[in-house]
Parts: C-alpha cells; sequence; structure tokens
C-alpha cells in the first residue's frame, strides 16, 4: 500500500510543478517557454533589444531562416523605440522609425515573433530589464550592444550578437587574389585611392587616386586586421 502511495504522490506533485510552469508561462505572456509535444530539443527564445532592432539586419537573418525558436520583443524595447522615434531630434527620431519599420517587418516574416507584456518598474535601465527578463525566461539575448554584451556575459546570460555574426561571415581574402573594385574617393596618401567590398570592408589601392568613380582590377598586397575591422590594401593591375 505505501509504494502506491508513493507512487501516487510523486504523480501529483510532477502534475502540479508542470502545471503552474505552465500558468507562470501563460501568465509571462510567453507560451514559447512551453516545449511542444513530439519537440526534440528545446529552443531557447530570443530576446531582442533596442540596438539589435534599430540596426535593422535582423530582419534578414530571421528570413533566411538563420534563427530558431521563438524571437521576443519585450514591451519596455518597444516602448524604448517610440520614445526614439518621437525625439524631436531628426537623426534619432530616423532611427527610432526605422526600428520600428524593422519590427513591423519581422512580424510579417512569418517567423515566431511575439510581443512580451513583462516589466519591472523597480529596475530603471532597458539594459538591465533584458538581463532579468534573460534570465526568467532561460533566453538569450540577440544584441549590436557591445557593453550589453559582455555584462549579459558576466551575468551568465547567453548573448548573440549580430556584429560578430556579421564578422564570421565576411568573405576571406588573401594576398596574391585578384579583384574588381569601383573607386570611391581619394586616398589620404598620395596616388592612394578608395574602394569598398560587398561586405564594407575598405579596399585601400595603389595607383587608385586618378580612377575615381572607375571600376579597376586590383591585387590584394597585404590584410590589416584590428579590433575595429579589417583594411584591405592592394595595387591597381589595369
Amino acid at each position: 500500500m505505501l509504494p502506491l502511495l508513493f507512487a501516487v504522490s510523486g504523480y501529483l506533485f510532477a502534475y502540479l510543478g508542470f502545471k503552474r510552469h505552465t500558468d507562470l508561462a501563460r501568465v509571462l505572456g510567453f507560451k514559447g517557454l512551453l516545449q511542444q509535444p513530439g519537440a526534440k530539443s528545446f529552443l531557447r527564445p530570443k530576446l531582442v533589444d533596442t540596438s539589435a532592432i534599430i540596426d535593422g539586419r535582423i530582419a534578414a537573418v530571421v528570413a533566411a531562416g538563420f534563427l530558431e525558436g521563438d524571437i521576443v520583443i519585450p514591451s519596455f524595447v518597444l516602448e524604448e523605440l517610440q520614445s526614439i522615434a518621437d525625439s524631436g531630434e531628426p537623426g534619432k527620431r530616423a532611427r527610432g522609425r526605422r526600428g520600428l519599420d524593422t519590427v513591423h517587418s519581422l512580424q510579417e516574416s512569418g517567423s515566431h515573433v511575439s510581443i512580451i507584456e513583462r516589466d519591472f518598474p523597480t529596475v530603471p535601465e532597458v539594459d538591465a530589464k533584458l538581463i532579468r527578463l534573460a534570465k526568467e525566461l532561460k533566453a538569450c539575448i540577440l544584441t549590436t550592444d557591445y557593453n550589453l554584451d559582455k555584462v549579459s556575459q558576466i551575468q551568465g546570460v547567453e548573448v548573440l550578437n549580430i556584429n560578430e555574426l556579421a564578422h564570421t561571415v565576411k568573405a576571406v581574402v588573401l594576398p596574391g587574389e585578384s579583384l574588381r573594385v569601383r573607386v570611391l574617393r581619394e586616398g589620404k596618401e598620395e596616388d592612394q585611392g578608395v574602394a569598398y567590398l560587398e561586405d564594407g570592408t575598405m579596399v585601400v589601392i595603389e595607383g587608385g587616386r586618378g580612377h575615381v568613380g572607375e571600376e579597376v582590377d586590383v591585387e590584394v598586397t597585404s590584410i590589416l586586421q584590428n579590433p575595429s575591422g579589417k583594411m584591405v590594401f592592394a595595387r591597381r593591375t589595369s
């Protein structure tokens, strides 16, 4: 009799624990916390911060199918975007409106994008709210903010930084490789011209000063890598 009683009690505790977890997820307004029946693995939700939304590249990343699981935009991030879009400063207002356009694009993409109505009134900073919410939901943060990236990692929250993704997928250019580029402006040094690769990498061209506005063939001579990015040096061959 006792073994049966223990078995029934264990089942009831397990059921009540699961039900409480389910109810909590619904109260928080986030159904993605609940693993769907038959799912093979738990996909962690991605909390999107203001910087990633204003940056805009997240829409292309999501549309390309590189992010699995739920994309979650907290209501306090949306409020910050609205505040920026209502700014009296033209540049700031334009960034805010671009961010709102990105939110609309994400919602229209057909991906699992949701806005969660959750706030922490006693926490004044949006970044701190994001970290706290990520801990509650066992989520990771999607950002382009270097400082938020580092602080989140210190506090044990996983971060997906779009800038790091962009850096990782940049095309590899090696010394001796031939390229065809358009010279956009004169360089700092005599006889130099400046062009850019499709990923935004600057190409400094020896012998390119007199060919601004033209497409020229160049050969890569060296590559300079620094914390802010990569710079390619080349000489004109045509």
